[in-house]
């Protein structure tokens, strides 16, 4: 079993920045060990906005994050962060942390964290 802990949400104003993490714990990852982030506003769906291979060679982000959000991974720590900038009002969201096989927008993502909030004022 594998535990995903986000932290690192916050109160920002628009243009300022903020950094997630996310801490893995549970079980030993494999060179296949993918690591997303996926945001749910209030009465929206719960959309992709960033994943990392194992390796952290590859990565993808959503159109509307690409440019001011940067996805990176420390192995030896088990950590995943998102590094946010330039925030907006429309970031404003519950991020939560996923882990999968394969990295990507529509990839599968067996395990979820339990999700950090970040909320941009104007």
């Amino acid at each position: 079993q594998v535990q995903l802990v986000e932290s690192g949400g916050g109160l920002v104003q628009a243009g300022g920045s903020l950094r997630l993490s996310c801490a893995a714990s549970g079980r030993t990852f494999f060179r296949s060990d993918a690591r997303g982030w996926f945001r749910q506003a209030p009465g929206k769906e719960r959309e992709f906005v960033a994943a990392i291979s194992w390796s952290g060679g590859s990565t993808y982000y959503a159109d509307s994050v690409k440019g001011r959000f940067t996805i990176s991974r420390d192995n030896a720590k088990n950590t995943v962060y998102l590094q946010m900038n330039r925030l907006k009002l429309e970031d404003t969201a519950v991020y939560y942390c996923a882990a999968g096989p394969v990295p990507g927008p529509g990839s599968r993502y067996d395990y979820w964290g339990q999700g950090t909030q970040v909320t941009v004022s104007s």
